[in-house]
């Protein structure tokens, strides 16, 4: 992607985490309000533990994650990649663009069952800024059973978003009609 475009996606963005929406809920106390998140965003390491199943199978786990902080959305929690179990994973040729960390790679995740689709993603040459998470890999809690701190984690609505929502999350977020460029 050229520098112009990159320019323009980035700047078609309505919020970016400087002033709170009215729309948005008040964080009571202990809570995170996701539109004081930054845009672009910001990368900070987790200590609560995470695991990721896929039906009774452990696909990874790890003491330790980055969870990326972005305007109006849940965070998307990425492990380092040995945490993950590669004999359950496959290359996907599925990729997508994301104007803050670049090009996302994906991978199948093969299971007993059957094959869950580029449920998998990582970012192994992330544009500027987003090098903290080069080939860490995240996925989706829509198709996957994802587990923060002992929470299972309820997915961010939306097909192309991945965010992981908890408990100590307010809102709104982005993926519900009509909130494309929050």
């Amino acid at each position: 992607m050229n520098t112009d475009d990159l320019d323009a996606r980035r700047a078609a963005w309505q919020h970016r985490g400087q002033q709170r929406p009215d729309f948005a809920v008040v964080p009571g106390s202990g809570q995170e309000s996701v539109w004081d998140y930054p845009r672009p965003p910001a990368y900070v390491a987790d200590a609560r533990e995470v695991e990721i199943l896929a039906g009774p199978q452990r696909l990874a786990w790890s003491p330790q994650s980055i969870r990326v902080l972005e305007t109006g959305s849940p965070p998307a929690f990425y492990l380092p990649p040995d945490a993950f179990d590669d004999t359950l994973l496959r290359p996907s040729a599925h990729r997508t663009f994301c104007e803050w960390k670049g090009e996302a790679e994906y991978f199948d995740v093969i299971t007993d069952a059957g094959v869950i689709e580029a449920a998998v993603w990582t970012y192994s040459s992330p544009l500027d800024g987003a090098e903290s998470i080069a080939g860490w890999r995240s996925c989706y809690p829509e198709k996957l059973d994802c587990r923060v701190g002992g929470e299972r984690v309820q997915p961010q609505a939306g097909r192309y978003y991945g965010g992981w929502v908890t408990g100590e999350l307010v809102g709104p977020w982005k993926g519900e009609p009509g909130t494309g460029h929050w």
